[in-house]
């Protein structure tokens, strides 16, 4: 279970950084206001519009990755030893 946390941490860590970033350099209007979360800009260019879809993709990596490995996995673990047991 220890490693299946793990995992879970790692992904929820560098996905989570990674988003941060870019929400920092395209979504960050000014200091004072509301950081990471404003407006992406109105035509941000090729590269910007990549950032922008990879930044979207990494929130929801981070998100569903971690639910994965600390909710799904050890919830299919427990239901396979559980019908394992009862089997026999």
């Amino acid at each position: 279970m220890a490693d299946e946390f793990a995992k879970g941490f790692g992904i929820l860590t560098a996905a989570g950084l990674g988003w941060m970033v870019l929400a920092g350099w395209y979504t960050t209007d000014s200091f004072e206001e509301g950081q990471l979360l404003g407006t992406p800009p109105s035509d941000p260019g090729i590269y910007g519009q990549v950032a922008l879809m990879l930044k979207d993709a990494l929130f929801w990596f981070a998100i569903l990755g971690a639910l994965t490995f600390w909710v799904i996995i050890p919830l299919i673990n427990e239901t396979r030893d559980a019908l394992d047991e009862r089997g026999s």
